[in-house]
């Protein structure tokens, strides 16, 4: 009977999340269907804080979906986008897109989204700090060519995908029958890259809450001993996600379970920016730049994941801020008729009028091509 209830807890918690997570990928979507590719490419060529800043919108803009992200960020890089530029992208990419922080939102609260905006910022920053300070001319040489050499990762169709609508007028690309097949193609080729990751991240966090004694994690966390929880949180918070195998907006319901648990404020941020150090996407940074640059990724973001952590528990302590209630909702209460059940017959009644007008425009086509090697040139039918 406990893997029921673990079962039933992870079903609660994408009950919960549900109209969210279809609100975040629509406005992603949206976002994508008028933002090519190939202006990333042209304005991300150097590292001026403008340049940097760009980046970081245009991630946050972009698809949630990790592997996507990489892939993407190595194919603007090929293009002629400065490394920094391409890792700044990659990074705004998972750690500050919209449909992350809505879901974060609802199922942690207003003051967690404030803590990713502001740390998601921070850890832009300071990356930035370190790319400029330590990145060498001879490791980036090394990176560009072992990226030339075009080894596969993973999701490379994704980044070959440009499916932007041309146009003057905004509200024209979006509500034109180009535009809305734009959308439904975005929306179906994001939550085919995400879902395995979603599925992974619920089941874990059920499976953690039913069999995982909460004093396991009280005593790894050193609940008792505030200080060094404050320290130890985003030191280890990384390397937990590094074995959990679970990227994007998968880590949430971990999140949870983790802030639900005793880890520190900063160390639940730092989990979440953590989902670019998994073990799959580190061999797929070894593929892309080589086994030098994935040791000096791995160093950078590390150092930057943590300090950002640090960061945001000093500033949301020094405020008073910090959340004092661990309760999270779909661990206490079962699926009723409430706002939450109206949100989502409304995301479902969304996902149908999409998925017809993605069936009906080779939709099923561009999903087969998304993993082959070559790109999909705006082959939209109205």
């Amino acid at each position: 009977m406990s893997i029921i209830h673990a079962i039933q807890i992870s079903f609660n918690m994408f009950w919960d999340v549900l109209w969210s997570l279809v609100l975040g990928l629509v406005l992603s979507a949206v976002v994508q269907s008028v933002v090519s590719h190939k202006t990333m490419s042209k304005v991300l060529g150097n590292t001026s804080i403008k340049t940097l800043t760009l980046a970081s919108l245009l991630g946050a803009a972009s698809s949630s979906c990790s592997y996507a992200a990489v892939a993407l960020s190595r194919s603007i890089f090929r293009k002629g986008a400065s490394f920094t530029a391409s890792m700044i992208f990659q990074m705004a990419s998972t750690n500050l897109v919209i449909e992350l922080g809505i879901i974060l939102y609802v199922v942690l609260g207003w003051k967690f989204l404030v803590a990713e905006i502001g740390g998601g910022i921070l850890l832009l920053i300071i990356l930035s700090v370190l790319f400029k300070f330590s990145l060498t001319d001879r490791l980036l040489s090394l990176a560009r060519q072992q990226s030339q050499l075009g080894l596969r990762g993973r999701m490379e169709g994704h980044a070959g995908m440009d499916m932007s609508v041309e146009g003057k007028s905004l509200l024209r690309k979006i509500f034109t029958a180009r535009g809305m097949t734009a959308i439904s193609h975005y929306f179906f080729m994001d939550l085919s890259s995400i879902w395995t990751d979603l599925v992974l991240g619920f089941v874990l966090a059920g499976l953690i809450t039913e069999f995982v004694p909460v004093d396991f994690w009280h005593k790894l966390f050193f609940v008792s001993n505030q200080p060094l929880a404050f320290w130890l949180g985003p030191l280890i918070a990384p390397l937990i996600a590094i074995i959990s195998f679970v990227c994007s907006v998968g880590n949430i319901p971990l999140a949870a379970v983790l802030w639900r648990d005793g880890m520190s404020f900063g160390g639940v941020i730092a989990f979440i920016f953590s989902d670019l150090l998994i073990l799959p996407i580190l061999n797929i940074y070894r593929k892309y730049y080589g086994w030098k640059m994935l040791w000096y990724l791995i160093s950078t973001f590390y150092i930057s994941i943590v300090l950002s952590g640090y960061a945001i528990e000093l500033i949301f302590h020094t405020f008073n801020s910090i959340p004092t209630s661990r309760e999270i909702d779909f661990f206490i209460n079962k699926i009723s008729f409430n706002y939450t059940t109206l949100f989502n017959l409304i995301a479902l009644i969304m996902i149908i009028f999409l998925l017809n007008r993605f069936i009906t425009t080779r939709g099923i086509e561009m999903l087969k091509m998304m993993n082959q090697d070559h790109s999909y040139k705006k082959q939209h039918h109205n």
